[in-house]
């Protein structure tokens, strides 16, 4: 979009995409975001091995072609819309070892649209989102720390999400508003699953009193018409002592008889957005903020010491995972934040955890 129907800063245009393969050994985020009221282009990519996490961010300033995707190493290349696209990231030339990719994108699946995304501070929208989602399958081959690993179709899974509208970026001042409306907490669960013959996406945001704000459950079934699957409730076994997900039930409804599905979710890799993808509360880089012209920073993070990164547990954490429903297993992200008061999981405050 190279003009908006807003003057508000916080005006944005975004993707992300999801790669892991079904073993959990490896977890692939990246995305690409252009904000037309600030004059910023930026991406990022992350890589999680082990206890290691890669990590490429670039900033520049927004150029007049909105067509290029392309930031620093990172690019993004749209071969054929909503069926085909092109990821790449190039190595560093100083070092030869670090994290770059050459991937192909291929939808599976119809783009599916998500709910009409809506969020106050007091009288204020902070929050006005359009996005959709679809999932598919990756192909091709990452490097990282002096390794190569191949991505075959089959054995990886990727998805990927577009949103656009007006979402909140570093440098606005605080004010009145989040002063007297302060956050009490926020419960967010966000789930493309692939499964071999359909997809399922569910959605389910709550206040800390367990007020839902946003909701959706919908299979995609090709050649059949979508079928929403009613009100989504979600029981989450924690890690002691975190807020960390090891497995979960995603309770659906059918609505052929109301009969009641259950989806299960078996954690396998986790990346906290917080690390080097420049999701809030990141305090090293967030999206939205200028860097200067050609931009570019690349590091590791040890993520074998929780508390190495103290922020990461009141960002969103995106878990690679094995989904199962009636037989069937899949493969998608349970994507989820949980911070501050938040009545129906038992959490009190911001510093509440599980037993």
């Amino acid at each position: 979009m190279k003009h908006v129907a807003t003057g508000d800063r916080n005006a944005y245009d975004r993707c992300i995409f999801h790669l892991f393969d079904h073993q959990g050994r490896a977890l692939l985020i990246l995305g690409l975001g252009v904000y037309p009221n600030t004059g910023v282009i930026d991406a990022y990519a992350t890589l999680r091995i082990g206890d290691t996490l890669h990590a490429v961010r670039a900033s520049d300033a927004l150029g007049e072609d909105r067509m290029d995707l392309g930031v620093g190493p990172l690019r993004i290349t749209v071969d054929e819309p909503l069926r085909r696209i092109r990821l790449t990231c190039a190595a560093d030339p100083d070092d030869p070892a670090s994290l770059s990719y050459d991937l192909t994108w291929t939808a599976d699946f119809p783009a599916l649209w998500e709910p009409h995304h809506l969020q106050h501070r007091g009288d204020r929208l902070t929050l006005e989102g359009r996005r959709f989602v679809q999932a598919g399958r990756p192909a091709g081959v990452i490097r990282a720390g002096g390794e190569e690993i191949t991505v075959t179709a089959g054995e990886w899974t990727a998805t990927r999400d577009r949103s656009w509208g007006v979402r909140p970026i570093p440098g606005e001042e605080r004010g009145r508003l989040e002063e007297e409306f302060a956050t009490e907490g926020f419960h967010w669960i966000w789930c493309p699953v692939h499964f071999d013959d359909r997809f399922l996406m569910v959605i389910a945001q709550e206040d800390a009193d367990g007020y839902r704000t946003l909701n959706d459950a919908t299979l995609v079934r090709p050649g059949s018409r979508d079928r929403q699957l009613g009100w989504p409730r979600t029981d989450i076994t924690y890690r002691s002592g975190t807020r960390h997900p090891e497995r979960a039930v995603i309770h659906l409804t059918d609505p052929d008889g109301h009969k009641p599905l259950e989806v299960g979710v078996q954690v396998l890799a986790s990346l906290p957005l917080a690390v080097g993808a420049g999701y809030p509360p990141a305090d090293d880089w967030q999206h939205g903020t200028w860097r200067g012209r050609d931009w570019t920073d690349r590091r590791s993070y040890d993520l074998s010491d929780p508390a190495a990164h103290p922020l990461a547990a009141y960002g969103v954490i995106d878990h690679a995972a094995r989904f199962t429903l009636e037989g069937r297993t899949g493969y998608g992200i349970f994507e989820h934040g949980s911070f501050g008061r938040h009545d129906p999981s038992g959490f009190t405050g911001f510093d509440s955890v599980a037993p």
